[in-house]
């Protein structure tokens, strides 16, 4: 199995990374290192290596590893940056994430999913992760400011809370929604104020507490 698992890591990495574009020898480094196939449930462990975005629990998803990984080269992630990791649900984001930069908090608003990552956090000697419970739209304000935050999964309407959280020079990365197309986003705050850009195309599933409220319709 831990064969398997490694050959599988391995092949990720270059068919699916490499592939894409992400050339980071840090990010590299950190995905060769984590065991993804401990952090997804038994019953999907199968997937846990495939192209494609794995259930962890009702409505809440593992980014696909291409996008994940392009999204991590995005943040330009440094030794010293202190990092919120949003909706990182058992806790596999959070671990690369130790790996590339300093201080990382990881908010998770699942009861469920808080105690499956503190176990698998542990297992795979990333016990320095803070992992705390909360609305994932809200943040953590007792950490802030935020070198970088991490959102895993789409959203359809813009953080405010989280870019309220980032401090000067601070990058916050996620995918924008819109109807049938996504795209990754980098947000930067320079001068006290935030700006946004588009970068690659992908669609993943929407996180928990980002959907657009439908208004009335007429």
């Amino acid at each position: 199995m831990l064969e398997s698992a490694a050959a599988a890591r391995s092949n990720m990495i270059e068919a699916q990374i490499r592939a894409s574009d992400v050339t980071d020898p840090r990010i590299l480094a950190a995905l060769a290192a984590v065991p993804r196939e401990r952090f997804v449930p038994q019953a999907r462990r199968a997937l846990a290596y495939a192209d494609v975005p794995v259930e962890m629990a009702p409505g809440r998803f593992l980014l696909d590893p291409r996008s994940f990984a392009k999204a991590l080269q995005l943040a330009a992630i440094t030794a010293d940056d202190k990092i919120l990791d949003v909706g990182g649900g058992t806790g596999y984001s959070a671990a690369v994430l130790a790996r590339l930069g300093g201080r990382v908090v990881a908010l998770e608003q699942d009861a469920d999913l808080v105690r499956i990552a503190s176990d698998a956090l542990a297992a795979a000697g990333a016990g320095s992760v803070i992992l705390t419970q909360g609305s994932l739209i809200e943040g953590f304000r007792g950490e802030a400011p935020y070198d970088v935050i991490f959102v895993n999964g789409a959203i359809e309407t813009e953080p405010t809370d989280l870019l309220s959280q980032l401090g000067e020079g601070g990058r916050l990365v996620t995918f924008l929604q819109s109807g049938a197309q996504g795209r990754a986003i980098l947000y930067l705050k320079e001068k006290g104020k935030v700006g946004h850009r588009d970068d690659f195309d992908a669609n993943v599933p929407i996180l928990a507490g980002f959907k657009k409220r439908l208004g009335f319709v007429f």
